[in-house]
């Protein structure tokens, strides 16, 4: 009873975050319930928002504690209900990335959202807050049973919101193989999860680490099955190439602010997944076993490649907004691989810093383009390029900000995106990795091309026969705080990266007990 009381009060603080949005989930289906049928459900979008900025205050100050004690010279990681979850740096900056992106969607949606296209639409706007959920679990979990639970909360929560048009044919389609493939994908993780245990016997990732040098010596090729499985499960996650044939269905048939919640805030949980196991675990390879270290990041390396190879090269022919952005996401989710194959493979000492800073890049070019699509589909009827036909002089204020938005998608000076892309071509070079620099080169040049389809319609064709483009205001303020954010970083680089650097330390937030 002691150790269940000490359980309970000791780990509610710690678990904040989770804890309100479970709350504001909870609280919201009632009012929802409550709430008679010719109130506007915006409110409930409201509500939603709020539980997401109480549930950011809550992570910002346990990333302050957590440098207070670091600062005092205390172990800045706490390990909670039993050794399974961890709140340390790692999981909390990218909880704030989580939180952060998830509530400029849910505020770009606010009066986009129809209810003739979203018919359940007070369950659409808090179904997001078990989602974000699922991906804290993800970044924080210290134990693969809690990362394959947040996992799956994610996912089926997601395969809900990406068929939430029930009058969409497409929708339908898109949820039915998104459930397909993110059932197969999660599992190739568990199936290799559970060889992990078989040869470690625990699931505990620091204890798997300390076991993996023995369980190399006697069951060396069911470690290499353990791990390649979680990386075919963790690449259909990801949507990497070859396993990405299902994101463009998936991304187009899904409503838009789903769409940018599963290109940004459900691959960036996959992206902690993916470092928190090989990091945790993988890390093990420095010591006696570099030939088993070189072949499991030489598979996420080539991986990486492939990704930005078939992303940019499929975004090429696409008409398709949508369906380009989501073969965008394909060759920026490459690259947001690469640092993790350097820093193993390598010693590349800033590795997270090159992933966090491009991951909050993605964040605001991402959200904000999926922002501006949804205005101008909306106001077209449509989602083809040919949607953006004259929107220079339809909405002028917002096609600028698209232009930003692009030229950071593309890597162009001053931008987020060209810094985040530079950073980790450094970090290629640094490494002697000469291939993975060349391919993210040649990639990053010719996807100019993609992305200056968008500006050849914004700008140079009439668009006569399309409706005027009427901007929200919650859209409106989404896609310039994107916009601002995106040249921000641009100026900015270096201060960002030093104090990311300032507070991850790799030892400790992955190393320590």
């Amino acid at each position: 009873m002691e150790a269940l009381q000490t359980l309970a009060w000791s780990d509610a603080w710690y678990l904040a975050p989770e804890l309100a949005l479970a709350a504001a989930t909870l609280l919201l289906a009632v009012v929802d319930l409550l709430l008679p049928g010719r109130v506007n459900r915006d409110v409930i979008g409201w509500g939603a928002l709020a539980g997401l900025l109480v549930a950011g205050v809550f992570v910002g100050w346990h990333l302050h504690d957590l440098q207070a004690a670091a600062d005092a010279g205390e172990q800045p990681v706490r390990n909670v209900l039993g050794g399974s979850y961890r709140v340390d740096d790692f999981g909390n900056l990218l909880k704030l990335v989580f939180l952060g992106a998830s509530a400029l969607i849910l505020l770009a949606s606010l009066g986009t959202v129809r209810r003739e296209d979203v018919p359940i639409k007070g369950e659409f706007y808090y179904l997001f807050l078990p989602a974000v959920i699922g991906a804290m679990v993800m970044a924080s979990s210290g134990d693969m049973i809690t990362l394959f639970i947040g996992m799956e909360l994610l996912g089926i929560t997601s395969y809900v919101l990406v068929g939430v048009r029930k009058r969409s044919g497409q929708s339908g389609e898109a949820a039915f193989k998104y459930v397909v493939t993110g059932g197969t994908a999660s599992a190739f993780v568990l199936y290799g999860m559970s060889f992990l245990y078989g040869v470690t016997g625990t699931t505990n990732l620091t204890l798997i680490s300390q076991a993996l040098g023995t369980a190399l010596t006697e069951y060396r090729a069911l470690v290499y099955v353990a791990f390649f499985l979680m990386i075919v499960g963790f690449a259909l996650k990801l949507a990497l190439a070859p396993f990405h044939a299902w994101a463009p269905d998936v991304y187009q048939g899904a409503p838009t602010p789903v769409t940018a919640f599963l290109a940004v805030v459900a691959k960036g949980a996959a992206f902690a997944m993916v470092y928190r196991i090989f990091l945790n675990t993988a890390f093990f390879a420095y010591a006696d076993n570099t030939e088993v270290r070189e072949d499991l990041f030489l598979a996420l390396a080539v991986l990486a490649a492939a990704a930005m190879i078939v992303g940019v090269a499929g975004a090429m022919k696409q008409q398709n907004a949508k369906r380009l952005l989501a073969l965008s996401g394909v060759a920026n989710a490459g690259i947001l691989l690469v640092p993790l194959t350097l820093d193993v493979t390598n010693l590349h000492s800033s590795m997270f810093s090159e992933f966090i800073y491009y991951l909050l890049a993605y964040l605001f070019m991402n959200v904000g383009a999926f922002a501006v699509l949804t205005v101008v589909s909306r106001s077209s009827g449509h989602e083809e390029l040919s949607a953006f036909a004259g929107l220079y002089h339809r909405a002028p204020w917002t096609a600028g900000a698209m232009t930003v938005l692009l030229c950071s998608l593309a890597g162009l000076p001053v931008t987020g995106g060209f810094f985040g892309k530079l950073f980790i071509l450094f970090g290629t070079v640094q490494t002697r990795s000469y291939w993975l620099a060349a391919i993210l080169l040649v990639t990053t040049v010719v996807s100019y091309y993609v992305y200056f389809s968008f500006i050849r319609q914004m700008y140079m064709r009439s668009g006569e026969t399309e409706p005027p483009a009427t901007v929200p205001v919650p859209s409106g303020i989404v896609i310039w705080l994107c916009a601002a954010a995106s040249v921000a970083l641009g100026i900015l680089p270096k201060p960002i990266l030093d104090w990311i650097n300032d507070i991850f330390s790799l030892s400790a937030d992955f190393l320590t007990r």
